[in-house]
């Protein structure tokens, strides 16, 4: 419960590596690297555009909540922030 608590406190940046834009071209968010590009669905912009280091976890949450008028996002969330500090997309 406590990793948990931690995971839903933490303030996630995207990571120095790389550079979160909209690509009109692509008509999605992307992430621009070096080496290349990570082209973002929908779900994934709209969470990597909000973590700017300033935003905690719950409060990202609850923004797409009332942003998609929608509720029960948490798990959803937590996941793909797993997977983007996995990848290092994100930092906190």
């Amino acid at each position: 419960m406590q990793a948990d608590a931690a995971r839903l406190a933490a303030t996630p940046r995207v990571s120095r590596l790389f550079r979160l834009q909209y690509e009109e071209a692509q008509q999605s968010w992307v992430l621009l690297y070096p080496e290349g590009m990570v082209r973002l669905n929908q779900s994934a912009g709209e969470i990597m555009k909000r973590c700017d280091g300033q935003l905690s976890v719950v409060q990202i949450v609850a923004d797409l909540e009332t942003a998609f008028n929608a509720t029960g996002l948490e798990r959803d969330v937590l996941g793909f922030l797993d997977i983007a500090r996995e990848k290092r997309w994100i930092e906190g």
